[in-house]
C-alpha cells in the first residue's frame, strides 16, 4: 500500500476557484396556445417538433356556423336599412304636414319614434355583425413568433373551449423559441454573494458530451427557497449561441468563477496552517519549510485558493519544500504545553493559587480565505 506524501514542493501554477450549481434548461418564452372562442378543430397542420415561422397557421376552428350567422346578419342589416329609409320618409312627410297643421302632434310623434327605432335597429344589427366578424378572425390562430411545437394534446375534429370561459380554455399547442434558451438554477445560499447580474458563467450540458457554452446571469431571486432540503436562491441564466443539440429539460452544470490567478507561487492546501495569535487576537497563516533535517515555521500571505492549491503572495519561493503535516518536533512541543496547562489547572482546582494559564491556540489545516 503506497504511503501518503508528507512534503510537497512549492510550484508555479495557475489557480482558478469556482463554485458549481445545477439547473434545468428551458425556453426563455414558452406559450400555451388556446383558442379565444369555442369551436371544433378543423385544421391542425403542425405536430410535435415542427418548426413554425411567424404568421404561419397553427390551427383553425370550424366556422361554418359563424358564416351562417354572418349571412343572416347581413340580411338583417339590409332589412333594417330599408325600414329606416321608409321611416325617414314618413318622418319628413309628417314633419311637413305638421307645419301645415294637416296632422296632429300625436301622429307626428309616432312617426318620429318609428324613425328613431329604425335607426337603433340598424345600429344594433351593424354592431352584431362587427362582433361576429371579430369572432370569425379568431377561428384562425397563427404563430406569434418563429417557434417550435413542444406539445399537441388535441386532435383534428376535437371540440375545444375558448379562453374566455371559467377554465381558461383548452390547450391546443405549446410552442417555444428554441433559439432563446435559459437555465433555471438553484444556487446555494453560501455561493449567492459571489454571483452577480450580467456575470458570465461557464455551462456544461450533461446530455451532450464535451459541449460547453457561455451563459449570462440575468436575474437572481431576492428571496431564498428550499429545494431538496437545501436553502438557496433561484437564478435565471441566459444561454448565448445555443447549440442545436440543446433541448428543453436537459440538465446543465454551471461553473461560477470566484477568483483566479495565473503563474503564481502555490502550495497544497494541506501545507497552510492557521493559528490565532494570543497577543493580537488575529488569525495568522504559516507553513513549515524544510531546512536540512528539520522544519522551520514561516509566516506567509495567502491569496487566491481553490480546492487543491493556495497562492502564496509572500513568504515562499518556487522550489522550496514544505510539510503537509505538523512536524514531529512541533507536535511534541504542543503536547508538553498542553500537559503543563492541565497540571496548572488541576493545581488551581485543589485550592492552590491559580497560576497564569497560557492562552489557548488553534491550529489546523483548511482552505484559505484571502491574504493576511
Amino acid at each position: 500500500m503506497p504511503t501518503r506524501a508528507t512534503t510537497a514542493q512549492v510550484i508555479q501554477t495557475n489557480i482558478s476557484f469556482a463554485v458549481n450549481a445545477a439547473g434545468e434548461i428551458g425556453p426563455a418564452e414558452q406559450v400555451s396556445v388556446r383558442p379565444e372562442i369555442n369551436g371544433k378543430i378543423e385544421l391542425l397542420p403542425v405536430d410535435i417538433g415542427d418548426p413554425v415561422k411567424k404568421g404561419e397557421l397553427l390551427f383553425k376552428l370550424d366556422d361554418k356556423e359563424l358564416q351562417q350567422q354572418r349571412a343572416s346578419n347581413l340580411t338583417d342589416i339590409e332589412r333594417a336599412r330599408l325600414s329606416l329609409e321608409k321611416a325617414e320618409r314618413d318622418f319628413k312627410r309628417s314633419e311637413q304636414l305638421l307645419a301645415e297643421r294637416l296632422i296632429s302632434q300625436e301622429l307626428f310623434d309616432d312617426t318620429k319614434t318609428a324613425y328613431q327605432l329604425a335607426k337603433n335597429a340598424l345600429d344594433r344589427a351593424q354592431k352584431e355583425l362587427a362582433i361576429l366578424e371579430e369572432r370569425l378572425t379568431k377561428t384562425e390562430v397563427r404563430a406569434p413568433f418563429d417557434c417550435t411545437v413542444l406539445t399537441r394534446p388535441v386532435s383534428m375534429g376535437q371540440a375545444v373551449s375558448g379562453s374566455g370561459g371559467f377554465n381558461s380554455g383548452t390547450e391546443v399547442l405549446t410552442i417555444a423559441d428554441l433559439n432563446d434558451m435559459v437555465i433555471n438554477a438553484h444556487v446555494n445560499q453560501a455561493d449567492v454573494p459571489r454571483l452577480k447580474v450580467n456575470q458570465t458563467v461557464e455551462v456544461a450540458v450533461e446530455a451532450v458530451a464535451g459541449l460547453s457554452v457561455t451563459g449570462i446571469v440575468e436575474r437572481i431571486a431576492p428571496q431564498a427557497t428550499i429545494r431538496n432540503n437545501i436553502k438557496g436562491f433561484a437564478a435565471r441564466i441566459v444561454l448565448k449561441d445555443v447549440d442545436a443539440r440543446v433541448r428543453p429539460g436537459m440538465t446543465a452544470n454551471i461553473k461560477i468563477p470566484v477568483a483566479s490567478a495565473d503563474n503564481v507561487t502555490a502550495v497544497p492546501l494541506a501545507a497552510v496552517f492557521t493559528e490565532r495569535n494570543p497577543e493580537t487576537g488575529q488569525y495568522e497563516r504559516f507553513v513549515y519549510v524544510k531546512r536540512g533535517n528539520t522544519f522551520e515555521q514561516r509566516m506567509v500571505k495567502v491569496g487566491v485558493a481553490d480546492f487543491f492549491f493556495a497562492e502564496i503572495q509572500e513568504g515562499l519561493s518556487a522550489g522550496e519544500v514544505v510539510s503537509l503535516e505538523m512536524p514531529k518536533e512541533e507536535r511534541e512541543k504542543k503536547a508538553r504545553e498542553m500537559a503543563g496547562e492541565t497540571a496548572r489547572t488541576a493545581g488551581a482546582a485543589k485550592g492552590g493559587a491559580p497560576g497564569k494559564s497560557a492562552p489557548a491556540t488553534k491550529s489546523g489545516e483548511g482552505r484559505p480565505k484571502g491574504g493576511s
